[in-house]
């Protein structure tokens, strides 16, 4: 499983570039083969952050070049800056529905 976490600082409209994330964005990622999970964080000050989780490397990366194209095609008003990128292999992670099976599972 891979990861890409991008931080962006600069945001002018937290508020719109949170819906235009959700409406244009996200479907964009569901497509990538691999996709797994996305989420947009709001840190607050015009700070925001997202996670892409992809099965393969393959999918990370494309999930980075998908958001400079987005964010330079469609939301160039709203961020300001680049983002900082840190994308890699995940090496450990857990889910509640995980933890559920394993409490579930015979002994």
């Amino acid at each position: 499983m891979y990861a890409a976490v991008r931080r962006y600082e600069g945001i002018t409209d937290d508020a719109e570039a949170g819906r235009l994330v959700g409406e244009s964005f996200i479907p964009l990622l569901e497509k990538v083969p691999g996709f797994i999970a996305y989420y947009w964080i709001d840190a607050g000050d015009g700070t925001m952050a997202s996670l892409s989780v992809y099965e393969h490397k393959e999918g990370a990366d494309k999930s980075v070049e998908i958001a400079h194209d987005w964010v330079a095609n469609v939301a160039p008003h709203l961020f300001t800056k680049p983002p900082q990128v840190t994308e890699g292999h995940v090496v450990a992670s857990d889910t509640a529905a995980a933890m559920r099976e394993r409490a579930s599972a015979p002994a």
